[in-house]
């Protein structure tokens, strides 16, 4: 069994037991989570899609608040003497699913 969920703007592909990072929630590690938002729902080789969304609810447990790798931010602008140097680390919660439905 597998669903398509949508938060923080992005789609991820999720099933039972599956760990994703997501867009930083404010929840604590060990908190529950339901997403509302699902897309498409595989059940038995049988697809439901919703237009838009689906009547369904998947839960997960939060593991972890961290943040990603550093990239860097470079701005540079030819002939005008201007460079601008910036790191980003951008915030996530990693996520595991414990049901669809």
């Amino acid at each position: 069994m597998l669903a398509v969920i949508k938060t923080g703007g992005k789609q991820y592909i999720v099933e039972p037991g599956k760990k994703i990072k997501i867009e930083k929630l404010d929840k604590k590690p060990g908190d529950e989570v339901i997403f509302n938002e699902v897309l498409l729902v595989e059940k038995n080789k049988k697809l439901e899609i919703g237009a838009p969304k689906l009547p369904v609810k998947v839960t997960g447990k939060v593991l972890e608040q961290g943040k990603h790798k550093k990239i860097i931010v470079f701005k540079f602008k030819a002939k005008k003497r201007y460079k601008k140097k910036q790191g980003h680390r951008q915030p996530y919660t990693q996520v595991e699913i414990t049901k669809i439905g």
